[in-house]
């Protein structure tokens, strides 16, 4: 029998790591529609972040109680009476949209689209890395880096989640040069080890005089960001003519401004560059043949060697507002994961 209780991570209000509890809670219920996992990794992300402090990404939390987390790798236990497409005992990863309750819990409950089959391979702890921040990086370099063999592309968080991935992709699917931008000597030299090649410290004041001495003066063609304030205006910095902007969430806590006048009055925006802001949602809204293709693309290249997933720490289910710290306090490299049944 069903047990009706599972553990999970809840906030109960808005605020700090620690209002992240672990506690039981009610087993998710079965919709139309709906695929029941027992979950055996979550991942983390910023946006997790962002919902548990309060932030606007992706959309802020309504309903108190709340589990958080997007990602989920795990096996079908029950489906709905009108799914066909899903078994009890199917092997599977995939997204819970910001509407449903989260991943931070043993169980998950999601719509049946939303799964996608676990690719041999891949055990259950690297899976999420290939969802939110694995998409987040293909379709970033692919879609608006647009990078050629000539073309110098720039990551800022170079060593992070998303940045990680994005800087082996933008070699594999052609970059002619790129450089890396880190917190610290440990994660430049981890952006290096992954194929950059040059790395700077953006948390030094005027670093994009750094990257303009790299290129020669020129700039980089594109660049790679998350975050607003000093960070966004040093990037646009960076920017050759004809270069391109594109930013993913605002992991520092900033909303990017574009004040067109005081950036051309300062010498920036003033050569037909162009920022973009980028969301997973689209793809999984209205481009999902191409998510589907995309995750087969990552998983044959983690198969083959070809992309590395850099395993960052993992945490038990109770420990989630440490890995919250960890992640908010940038101590962290590639990939963060809760282990539900761990504790």
């Amino acid at each position: 029998m069903q047990a009706q209780t599972m553990k999970a991570a809840r906030i109960h209000r808005q605020g700090p790591p620690e209002v992240l509890v672990y506690e039981d809670t009610p087993m998710p219920t079965l919709l139309p529609g709906d695929v029941l996992i027992r979950n055996e990794a979550a991942g983390i992300n910023f946006a997790d972040v962002e919902r548990r402090r309060g932030g606007y990404y992706p959309v802020p939390v309504k309903e108190f109680p709340a589990v958080l987390g997007g990602e989920f790798a795990g096996e079908v236990t029950e489906v709905a009476e009108d799914v066909s497409d899903w078994k009890a005992g199917d092997k599977v990863f995939g997204i819970v949209t910001a509407a449903r309750s989260g991943t931070y819990a043993q169980y998950v409950a999601t719509e049946a689209r939303n799964l996608y089959p676990l690719p041999p391979g891949i055990d259950f702890a690297d899976a999420p890395a290939l969802l939110i921040q694995g998409l987040t990086a293909y379709f970033l370099v692919r879609d608006a880096a647009r990078a050629s063999k000539d073309d110098t592309v720039l990551i800022l968080a170079a060593a992070g989640g998303v940045g990680s991935l994005a800087v082996q992709l933008a070699r594999i699917m052609g970059a002619g040069r790129i450089i890396g931008a880190a917190s610290t000597p440990e994660k430049r030299e981890l952006a290096l080890g992954l194929g950059a090649d040059a790395v700077v410290d953006y948390t030094r004041p005027g670093w994009s005089d750094e990257v303009r001495r790299l290129t020669e003066g020129r700039g980089v063609d594109a660049v790679l960001l998350s975050g607003g304030g000093d960070m966004f205006t040093e990037a646009l910095a960076c920017l050759a003519p004809r270069g391109r902007a594109a930013v993913f969430g605002s992991a520092n806590g900033e909303m990017p401004v574009v004040d067109f006048a005081a950036h051309i009055g300062a010498g920036r925006m003033s050569m037909n560059q162009t920022v973009g802001f980028f969301g997973l949602h689209y793809y999984q809204a209205h481009a999902r043949a191409e998510v589907r293709q995309a995750l087969d693309e990552l998983a044959e290249l983690v198969r083959t060697g070809r992309l590395r997933l850099d395993h960052g720490h993992r945490f038990p289910l109770s420990a989630a507002a440490e890995a919250h710290r960890c992640l908010e306090h940038r101590q962290s490299t590639g990939k963060l994961v809760l282990l539900p049944w761990a504790d």
